[in-house]
This record gives structure tokens, C-alpha cells and sequence, in this order.
């Protein structure tokens, strides 16, 4: 009897192991400075979690439920991962809910949560950024004009600790881009929006106007800098702008100009960025998510190998969540998000 229920208790053993085999890893780190070791552990892998999208984006962590959602643009869609259930879909339109087509990539694109645990969303096709709360309720509008005309495509958002919301406004969304005739901001624009204490918009501000194609967007961790990845391949560069105390911007600098590594025929431009606990800058370019110290000085890549649009921290904070295209990354760090 010992013997049967040992034999049985090893099938079980073996048969669950042979249900989760090894996930599948893709590309390569590319170390640069002995600084990198200090924050991607040597063994690390790129792990493939899901893959089949169109053109993932906006990852993030919600921590309540221990789960990842992300943007599919072209699909219209936020999908949810977990390690539990896997890949669901979370939210389809995403963020064009009108008639008909209307561009190649009409839906959200980046993502995040504010104070109050709201999904914050850059909604291409509705030309907004939304705010929705995940405990039940639908969307309502947080920005969708300057000055009474309307937002090319909102692309990427990052929150204040003071509550102001700020988000970058390229021509991505948009039909024919840049040439599209229903443009009615002459600029592509970096803007904040506060909210008034009845929790409406009081104010819409411009607080960048110097960029021909802002992307993604980050705080340092003081919040004393704001970043922006510019991804036009004339100047593929990621800025730094001086916050001032009144929340506007002070004039930017390039930290890093990504110029050389596009030159090289790596793929991807600059795009969606983080920073972690130390002020270092994770931030998406050719090549894959490029690591860039304080200082500017590149201290490596996490190189999938594919065009890689956004990053985000998960978990316990030092698992680096990546969407590269048509998949769903991830990779441990040493680091820790911020």
C-alpha cells in the first residue's frame, strides 16, 4: 500500500511539473558598464509570457489583484495577464468607441493608476485621457482639449504626487498622422491637467512645447525631473526637463541621444520609460529597453530583439514587465521600481 500511494504521489508530482514547463525566453542582455550587474542579476532571462498582439503597449501592475494590464493599440483592446489565469481580455473598444474605422491605431495606448487606484488611460481614437475606476463604474473624460481644441492622440501619462496628471500628445492615432486633416492643434505638446476638489478638471497648462514627437513619460523619483522619450527618428532623444514649484517646466536637456544605436540598425525608437528607486532611466529604444544611469551614461540594454514600445514595475517591484511588439515580457532585476 506504502508503495502504491509513494508511486502515485510521484505521477502526480511529475505530472504537475509536465503541466508547467519552462517558459519560453527570447534575446539577450547586453552589458555595457559594471553598474548593470548591480541592477539585472546575472542568470536573468527575458521570459515570454504571452504573445500573437498587434502592437502591445502601456503595461501595468495592479497590485489589489496581482495582475498586469496592457494595451493592444491596433486591436482596440486592454488585455489582463496573471500568473493565475493567464491572458484574458480586460477592456475592448479601449479607447475608440465611435462608428466605423478609423485609423490604424485607434486604441489606448499608455497606462497607469492614480492616487485614488483609477485606471488612467491615453485613449487614441476618443483623442482623451479617461479615468476609470477598477472597483466598478465606467470611464469619464479627464482631458480631451487645450484651449478648446482637441488632442491629437494622447500617448503616455504619468502621475504627481500632488494629483496633477501628465501626458504627451503625438499625431500616432490619427489617420494620416501628422498630414491628418482633422488636426486642430498646430503642436505636438506635453500637457498637465489638475483636478479641482469636486475631482473635475479645473485646468489644462502646456508645459512642454519644444518636441516633434513626445512619447513616453517619467518623474525621477524626487520628481524634481520630468522625462520624455521623443521617438522621431530625425532626434531620437530622451529629455529632461527641471520641474518648477508650480508645476510647470523648466528648459529641457538631452540625457541621452539614441541616435548612434539607431544608426546601428537596432530596432525600436525611444518610447515608453520608468525609473526605478535610484533615478536610474528604464526606458525603450533601438535595441530594447535601454538602462540609463542619472548621469545619462547607458549602462545596457535588455535586448528582445524586437521593436519594444513600454515597460512597466510589477510584483514585488523588481520584476520589469515589457511589451515588445507582438509580446508580453518580463525579467527580474536587482533594481526596484519606483
Amino acid at each position: 500500500m506504502q508503495r502504491l500511494l509513494f508511486c502515485a504521489l510521484l505521477f502526480l508530482t511529475l505530472t504537475s511539473h509536465a503541466q508547467k514547463p519552462p517558459r519560453p525566453t527570447i534575446g539577450r542582455i547586453v552589458r555595457l558598464d559594471p553598474r548593470l550587474d548591480k541592477l539585472i542579476p546575472k542568470d536573468a532571462q527575458i521570459e515570454v509570457l504571452a504573445s500573437g498582439f498587434v502592437w502591445a503597449e502601456g503595461p501595468v501592475w495592479i497590485k489589489q489583484g496581482n495582475y498586469l494590464l496592457f494595451s493592444d493599440v491596433p486591436q482596440n483592446t486592454v488585455f489582463r495577464w496573471s500568473e493565475a489565469d493567464g491572458l484574458t481580455t480586460f477592456l475592448k473598444p479601449s479607447g475608440y468607441t465611435g462608428t466605423g474605422p478609423y485609423s490604424d491605431e485607434p486604441g489606448s495606448n499608455g497606462l497607469t493608476l492614480d492616487a485614488q487606484g483609477q485606471l488612467v488611460s491615453c485613449e487614441h481614437g476618443d483623442r482623451r485621457v479617461s479615468i476609470m475606476p477598477l472597483t466598478g463604474g465606467g470611464k469619464r473624460t479627464l482631458a480631451d482639449n487645450f484651449e478648446g481644441r482637441r488632442f491629437n492622440s494622447p500617448n503616455d501619462v504619468a502621475v504627481h504626487s500632488n494629483g496633477s496628471y501628465y501626458f504627451t500628445d503625438p499625431p500616432y492615432g490619427l489617420a494620416k498622422k501628422e498630414a491628418d486633416p482633422t488636426r486642430e492643434t498646430p503642436l505636438f505638446g506635453v500637457y498637465r491637467a489638475t483636478l479641482a476638489e469636486n475631482g473635475k478638471t479645473a485646468s489644462i497648462a502646456l508645459v512642454v512645447n519644444d518636441l516633434t514627437r513626445p512619447n513616453g513619460i517619467a518623474f525621477s523619483p524626487d520628481e524634481k525631473v520630468l522625462y520624455i522619450a521623443q521617438s522621431d527618428p530625425a532626434r531620437p532623444v530622451i529629455m529632461a526637463y527641471p520641474m518648477q514649484p508650480d508645476g510647470s517646466a523648466g528648459k529641457g536637456r538631452v540625457l541621452f541621444d539614441a541616435m548612434p544605436l539607431l544608426k546601428q540598425n537596432l530596432p525600436g525608437l525611444p518610447d515608453g520609460l520608468k525609473t526605478d528607486r535610484d533615478g536610474n532611466i528604464w526606458s525603450t529604444g533601438p535595441g530594447g529597453v535601454l538602462v540609463i544611469a542619472p548621469d545619462g551614461t547607458l549602462l545596457g540594454r535588455i535586448d528582445t530583439g524586437q521593436a519594444t514600445a513600454n515597460c512597466g514595475w510589477g510584483d514585488n517591484g523588481q520584476t520589469l514587465y515589457i511589451t515588445a511588439d507582438g509580446y508580453l515580457c518580463r525579467i527580474k532585476t536587482s533594481a526596484r521600481g519606483w
